[in-house]
């Protein structure tokens, strides 16, 4: 199966200051890739530079087996939706209308939405479970509202990969798992989704697979038995975990 994104030898950092140092992964159509690792370890370094938003030192990045460099700019944004690290949304803008803002790239500045559009929003809202409440105001719903209406946003742009930065931060475990759920549900639609986790009980219940950032590099890749081992836990996160049929709970601290 094709790569829809792929880095390869991707070095990237700010100024002077290296983060990313030659990493090479890919990530396929149908898949929830997990990107897990320290603050600092460069999951979000990553995923700036797949949208264009840092340049690589050094390496390519490739989408739909096309270098991301010679994509224009609204095709980019037709081809990759982004959720980003701590999205919120509090003032009181009505929820169906910062979903349709997931349309813009497929309009022209200014244009009325389409029926097509129309459609997009209506298909992201249902599968977010957030229909019930578009009518709303943002600054009236819950943070977990809130969560679905902002991947709602994401996913009506009908791209074919994902970027979700941390988007089960600050919410309580039920609206966790819900989320969790929705990326899996998008993935068998055959997006491919890659995702940011601190939470490896997350990530190893419900990531296809994980790739382990240390430093800037990949410390490990593969399904969660293969990606977390007790030496991967120890060396990356010094921390030892409980093992589950499931997936992990980190347990203490080493």
């Amino acid at each position: 199966m094709s790569a829809v994104l792929s880095f390869e030898h991707v070095s990237a950092g700010y100024r002077r200051r290296t983060v990313l140092r030659n990493v090479s992964i890919s990530f396929a159509a149908g898949e929830v890739g997990g990107l897990v690792g320290p603050n600092g370890a460069g999951k979000t370094t990553l995923f700036r530079v797949a949208l264009r938003l840092l340049a690589a030192q050094a390496g390519n990045v490739r989408l739909l087996d096309r270098d991301v460099a010679n994509w224009p700019a609204q095709a980019l944004a037709r081809a990759v939706a982004y959720l980003p690290q701590e999205a919120e949304a509090h003032w009181p803008v009505q929820a169906r209308r910062l979903v349709a803002l997931g349309r813009l790239p497929h309009r022209a500045p200014f244009a009325e939405l389409k029926e097509a559009d129309e459609r997009a929003i209506d298909d992201a809202l249902v599968r977010c479970d957030a229909e019930a409440f578009a009518s709303r105001a943002m600054d009236q719903l819950s943070a977990g509202e809130r969560a679905r209406v902002l991947l709602a946003r994401a996913l009506a742009v009908g791209a074919p990969l994902l970027l979700a930065d941390e988007p089960a931060a600050h919410l309580d475990p039920a609206h966790q798992l819900r989320l969790m759920e929705l990326l899996r549900v998008e993935a068998a639609r055959g997006t491919a989704v890659i995702v940011t986790l601190h939470d490896l009980s997350l990530a190893s219940r419900f990531c296809d697979r994980i790739v382990v950032m240390n430093e800037g590099q990949v410390a490990a890749d593969g399904a969660a038995g293969d990606a977390l081992t007790d030496d991967v836990l120890r060396s990356v996160f010094a921390i030892s975990a409980r093992r589950l049929e499931t997936g992990i709970v980190p347990w203490q601290r080493i």
